[in-house]
């Protein structure tokens, strides 16, 4: 079982072509006519809308130019302030970064921007908790299963913070809302892997698969401690 979390998307690569033409130079107009047909060209031209810079900033990201792809999105936002994916991806990059000030900022206009779905409080909660924001955190969480009371990603997540702090029961409720027994047990084992505590680790591993013996990760994972 993979925990559910902010999606790092592959960008997407975009392509501009500037095509000119020849002028027959003996019938050149003069410069107030000339000036006219500038006038009335740029008139019918259309602006550039926050897709084109969404776009210009997913190639900027595929290029590995987050500065440039930072400014892609904030024009994108200029144009359409709740433009959903250039939030999405503006938060990602802030998030990457470690710059959370800003990151929760951008999470917290994603939040708005899709009317509160539980996937997004949920990115936004990870990022708080990532910030060392855990109260701020945990409130989001909980809006977000307020939300949808049975998306995986907001139960998940929400329910290995609880683990992190010591919370396994209440840790537990949490996950067996959206998981199997199994993987119930596979998650908190997890965790109590990242935290160096080995001796538990096993003891929910062999849960697990004593629950699931198809579980091949916790079959993987507990091989590597024993």
């Amino acid at each position: 079982m993979h925990v559910r979390s902010i999606v790092y998307t592959s960008a997407a690569a975009l392509g501009l072509a500037i095509v000119g033409c020849a002028r027959n130079t003996a019938n050149a107009p003069m410069p107030n006519d000339l000036a006219e047909r500038t006038d009335f060209e740029k008139a019918k031209e259309p602006a550039i809308n926050a897709d084109t810079h969404f776009a210009a900033g997913q190639l900027a990201e595929s290029r590995s130019d987050l500065p440039s792809a930072i400014k892609q999105y904030q024009l994108a936002l200029k144009v359409k302030r709740d433009h959903q994916p250039a939030l999405y991806r503006l938060a990602v990059i802030y998030t990457m970064q470690k710059d959370f000030p800003e990151a929760v900022r951008s999470w917290q206009r994603y939040v708005k921007a899709t009317g509160g779905s539980a996937g997004a409080c949920s990115n936004l909660a990870l990022c708080e908790e990532y910030a060392g924001r855990p109260e701020q955190a945990e409130a989001d969480y909980q809006r977000g299963i307020h939300a949808d009371p049975k998306n995986e990603q907001c139960r998940v997540n929400y329910g290995l913070m609880l683990a992190r702090h010591h919370r396994i029961a209440e840790s537990t409720i949490q996950l067996q809302a959206v998981l199997s027994n199994a993987e119930v047990h596979y998650n908190i084992a997890t965790v109590y892997e990242s935290q160096g505590q080995v001796e538990q680790a096993k003891v929910e591993y062999r849960k697990a698969v004593e629950l699931d013996p198809e579980l091949n990760d916790a079959k993987a994972r507990l091989a590597t401690l024993n």
